[in-house]
């Protein structure tokens, strides 16, 4: 794959002006859409893309815009910049360097389901991007890019900024609309679902700011073209955000299909020291612990692949590679402990399994427990399992069950001490 499709930046200097953004056609998807296509004809463009949700789901993106009903107004979109997974940054890249293609994707999206109105929501940790994607707004509102009528047609749109308070939680879409209607960051129960009863009760439609920043080169250059990168069933290119034990970590834009080998060794320059690679979580602290074998290792990383050969989530592609110098029930013991902290205490299984399960993780890893432990440990965790109000719940037990059915003597090391 010759060139960037998200990461622009990485190939055009500057490419976060707006002057700079339109020079290298910039806009041309969104200005295409309003004046020659109606909403329907993007929404289609984009079923027929293939594109799949980048912020972990995979569910289709033109499929889920398509429950929005057409009998309940308004419509609202909103854009999930909310990036709080442990080992995941690629969103943050796209946000600072390439901001107008998020915008103009979020636009797209907004103009395709009739929203007049569309909310990026930030992590609170993002102040700093929330003052430049403010900024951003403004130079398109005064270039009639944004706001009444754009480029001379009968549509207009506005863009609203919130910045979020630092809570994990609000990474679930529930949580965040709870959240910037002013309430606490806690998921709701469904039915209804977004797409029904979203934001301030109205029909809702939530994109991850990856997910969004596809938009504008598949309007422009069509469905086709975009199904020319990846495979069949997962098509496009993805941001792998690669982190842990390896040389070279940072984010790559890869077509989807590209295995973890590739990743970790061809991009990631494979593990430092000469050591060796032990295992890897797919996506994130929300991930199991995969042993990396051949098998595992050469596994395909798409949204088919991942599940069927690992019984792994890809998720947010958020790869973090362990060698042979880290003890597994070290490594649970901080994603519970993370897990633990950011849980909103709305169910129980959740507020008691994930103080309970790091209550046990403190007595394995300082050495006060005994073998019987590590066995209550995986049962406490396997008893939350599909017990819980929202995903948090079931995220904080996959490296619980994993990493003590395929590491074992890990934490049994951690116990004889």
């Amino acid at each position: 794959m010759t060139g960037y499709i998200l990461y622009r930046h990485r190939d055009i200097a500057d490419i976060n002006k707006l002057p700079v953004y339109r020079k290298n056609g910039g806009f041309t998807a969104f200005e295409k859409a309003v004046k020659t296509m109606d909403p329907g004809a993007v929404l289609n463009e984009v079923k027929l893309s293939g594109l799949r949700g980048r912020g972990g789901a995979g569910f289709p993106t033109g499929m889920k815009w398509g429950f929005l009903p057409n009998n309940l107004w308004p419509h609202y979109v909103v854009a999930n910049a909310d990036e709080s997974e442990p080992g995941t940054f690629k969103d943050r890249e796209i946000l600072e360097s390439n901001p107008y293609q998020f915008l103009e994707g979020l636009m797209l999206a907004a103009y395709a389901v009739q929203a007049n109105d569309a909310y990026i929501y930030l992590r609170g940790e993002f102040w700093e991007i929330s003052r430049q994607i403010e900024t951003c707004i403004k130079e398109l509102l005064e270039e009639n890019i944004l706001g009444n009528n754009v480029f001379g047609s009968s549509y207009s749109l506005r863009l609203h900024v919130h910045l979020g308070a630092g809570a994990y939680i609000c990474g679930e879409e529930t949580a965040l609309l709870e959240s910037i209607e002013g309430n606490l960051g806690q998921p709701r129960l469904r039915p209804p679902f977004p797409a029904v009863s979203g934001l301030f009760g109205k029909p809702t439609v939530i994109n991850n700011v990856e997910t969004l920043a596809n938009l504008p080169p598949i309007i422009e250059k069509g469905a086709a073209w975009y199904k020319t990168f990846g495979t069949e069933k997962s098509p496009g290119i993805k941001i792998f955000s690669l982190s842990g034990c390896v040389n070279k970590p940072g984010n790559y834009e890869l077509p989807l299909g590209t295995t973890f080998r590739e990743l970790i060794f061809n991009y990631g320059g494979g593990v430092p020291e000469g050591r060796t690679i032990k295992a890897f979580m797919s996506a994130g602290a929300s991930s199991v612990i995969v042993p990396a074998n051949d098998m595992a290792l050469d596994t395909p990383m798409d949204y088919e692949s991942t599940v069927a050969n690992l019984n792994a989530p890809l998720g947010s592609a958020s790869v973090i590679v362990l060698d042979d110098s880290v003890n597994m029930a070290k490594l649970v013991d901080k994603t519970v402990n993370f897990f633990r902290h950011e849980s909103c205490g709305k169910c129980t299984p959740c507020r008691e399994g994930t103080y309970w399960m790091n209550h046990i993780t403190r007595r394995i890893v300082n050495g006060k427990a005994n073998m019987d432990d590590i066995t209550l440990l995986d049962s406490v965790a396997r008893q939350m399992q599909g017990k819980c109000l929202c995903a948090l719940g079931e995220f904080s037990t996959m490296a619980v069950t994993s990493g003590i059915e395929k590491f074992r003597a890990d934490f049994e090391q951690m116990v004889k001490k």
